[in-house]
């Protein structure tokens, strides 16, 4: 019996049409954004579209992946594919998870256990922001026996860190994804105009005003005063003052893989992989931390070369279409992550937007793999790409 492929979704499609029926969002995943922009407010989606400073680094992150062209090859045997992979020792249906995004309630109603049903649909990992509106034991209940990971935000406060990872070990959250790129909060114009912080009205607090720890430095219950427990949060976020050593932390209080994300110089990914940790995320936060920051696509050949053979590379940062994570793997990467899309899907559709949005991905690169002459992700390399000189918009690279 034939493999069912990730590219037979155009075909489910072509038959819907049949009948009449059409996708109910874009199968150009790169026109959901506009879409959110029409439908959302103007907070909401400054928050999840919004970038550093004048959006340069979100711009360079697309350029970096764009100016990069794939070079398809011929008569190759690409009948029967496999888009599995092992990641972190886990096995995935394809190079792909979706990336941390907080606050979710600010899209949709159904927030992260919308997204986090739809990963579970389509097997692919859901990883929980720290800064969820909902609940880590929560998503534990809606996701089942699925793949989850947690990110961390590393609080100011040992105590709630610890708090946090016994939690998600005990919600069964396999792999730790720990951002070390937002020890302060980025100059972001489009929230800064909007005055718009969900933060500050208890929004994406939800891991936090459950959390034992969190809750013995309050003087009062959160129901009884949120301005103090908002106030406290605040004080506990960001820790500017972390250093390398500090990673031994993390791995006393937490016995599965420990993944660094906002690695992009190929020193801090050795200084990563000296520290016992088991991965990186090559990422700039999707542009919205360092204002003129290298592109995510541009850091990761040099990170992959000097640790890949020693630490698990994933990237994100810029990722929209099923050849774009062609290209991530071509650059070294093992498995994407992938942020704005999906939340655009969810804004645009909840469940189903999101589950439309992985589909779409993964058809694409199911596509994209075959018609290039691979029948496996771990067949792609530097050699089927070459980067065109001419950069997006007609200007010419140095």
């Amino acid at each position: 019996m034939a493999q069912q492929h990730w590219a037979d979704y155009q075909y489910e499609i072509y038959l819907n049409g049949m009948a009449g029926v059409v996708p109910r969002l874009p199968t150009d995943l790169t026109r959901l954004e506009e879409l959110t922009e029409r439908r959302l407010g103007a907070g909401p989606v400054g928050y999840v579209a919004g970038s550093a400073g004048n959006g340069s680094t979100a711009r360079a992150n697309r350029a970096a992946l764009e100016r990069r062209r794939i070079v398809p090859r011929m008569l190759r045997d690409v009948h029967e594919r496999d888009l599995s992979v092992a990641v972190l020792g886990r096995p995935l249906p394809a190079p792909l998870a979706l990336a941390p995004v907080g606050v979710l309630s600010i899209m949709h109603p159904d927030a992260e256990p919308a997204a986090a049903r739809a990963a579970a649909a389509q097997g692919v990992p859901f990883t929980l922001s720290s800064v969820s509106s909902t609940p880590m034991e929560r998503i534990a209940e809606v996701m089942g026996e699925a793949e989850r990971w947690f990110q961390l935000y590393w609080p100011k406060d040992p105590e709630v860190a610890r708090s946090f990872l016994n939690r998600a070990r005990a919600a069964g959250f396999s792999v730790l994804v720990v951002t070390l790129d937002t020890p302060l909060l980025a100059w972001r114009p489009r929230d800064l105009d909007q005055a718009y912080l969900p933060f500050l009205n208890g929004v994406g607090m939800a891991n936090y005003f459950t959390d034992p720890a969190f809750k013995a430095g309050l003087s009062k219950p959160v129901e009884e005063d949120l301005t103090a427990a908002v106030r406290h949060f605040i004080g506990l976020q960001g820790d500017p003052g972390k250093t390398w050593p500090d990673l031994a932390f993390l791995r006393e209080n937490w016995d599965g893989p420990v993944v660094l994300k906002g690695v992009l110089h190929p020193d801090d990914a050795r200084l990563a992989a000296e520290a016992g940790m088991d991965g990186v995320v090559v990422s700039n936060h999707g542009g919205r931390q360092v204002a003129g920051s290298v592109a995510a696509a541009d850091a990761l050949p040099r990170v992959a070369e000097a640790v890949g053979d020693r630490l698990t590379v994933l990237f994100d940062s810029g990722v929209r279409t099923g050849d774009d994570i062609f290209k991530a793997l071509a650059l070294g990467a093992r498995a994407v992550l992938v942020g704005r899309p999906y939340v655009y899907g969810l804004g645009l559709d909840g469940q189903s937007g999101v589950e439309h949005v992985i589909r779409c991905l993964l058809a694409e690169l199911d596509l994209t793999l075959a018609l290039s002459g691979h029948a496996v992700p771990g067949t792609v390399g530097p050699a089927d790409l070459v980067e065109d000189p001419v950069l997006p918009g007609g200007l010419r690279g140095a």
